[in-house]
């Protein structure tokens, strides 16, 4: 399977991304993965990997470009993870439109299969891909989500005030138990979301914890794992 790394030019410099694809000439559909708080790992680039693996032309872009390259030992402990954290909460949602701008650009420079656009975001980037698909409601018409989190604030760019402008597919999938993801959250994006008609599918699934789908984690379910699997490239399908 062809891989490589290019430079993607943003607004703010140059963005390492992780460029997978399947063999042969294609054109392929393009879909985005936006990463969550512990960064670029191999984890990630398995996902990619596979997304590619579908036929797809999958986009792994480090959003922690602006620090350098960035990387968490997390067996280190507490001081490690507030560290991650603390740079996780340096992005905003303006800051990723704006990569994802970027993103869009070089795939219009590839002979990518027409502009729709599919992404697939965890944890942190909940917020970013729910805010790409209101951003860029022409390009982005399949939108994943896994266990979201400030996918609704009370700040004036929180994600969920886009829901008006989606008009692609959308799938959100939250764990059973989930202390990042507020009591609030899954109830008011069902109501905006069934407010404006969009084409959505939200499940939570059961006996599960935030961080369910990667396998490197002690919270990986294999059975809801591949379950977000089917129903995720079935929407790709549809859409892209």
């Amino acid at each position: 399977m062809p891989e490589f790394n290019v430079d993607v030019a943003t607004a703010d410099g140059a963005m390492d991304c992780f460029v997978a694809h399947p063999e042969g000439q294609g054109p392929y559909a393009p879909v985005i993965v936006y990463m969550d708080v512990p960064g670029i790992r191999e984890e990630l680039r398995d996902f990619a990997r596979r997304i590619a693996g579908e036929g797809y032309l999958a986009v792994l872009p480090d959003l922690y470009y602006r620090e350098g390259k960035v990387s968490f030992d997390l067996t280190k402990g507490e001081e490690e993870f507030k560290r991650m954290f603390a740079t996780g909460s340096k992005l905003s949602n303006a800051m990723i439109m704006r990569d994802t701008a970027g993103i869009l650009e070089y795939l219009d420079g590839l002979d990518v299969a027409g502009e729709a656009t599919g992404t697939i975001g965890y944890c942190m980037s909940g917020q970013f891909v729910l805010s790409a698909a209101g951003t860029f409601p022409e390009r982005i018409r399949a939108t994943a989500s896994l266990y979201g989190t400030r996918m609704v604030t009370e700040k004036e760019d929180s994600p969920h005030m886009l829901i008006p402008q989606i008009s692609g597919e959308v799938y959100l999938g939250f764990a059973a138990h989930d202390p990042y993801v507020e009591d609030f959250v899954i109830g008011t994006l069902t109501a905006d979301m069934d407010a404006n008609d969009v084409n959505y599918t939200l499940e939570t699934h059961p006996e599960t914890e935030h961080g369910f789908c990667f396998p490197q984690r002690p919270q990986y379910v294999e059975a809801a794992a591949e379950s977000v699997w089917r129903t995720v490239f079935e929407m790709y399908a549809r859409n892209l």
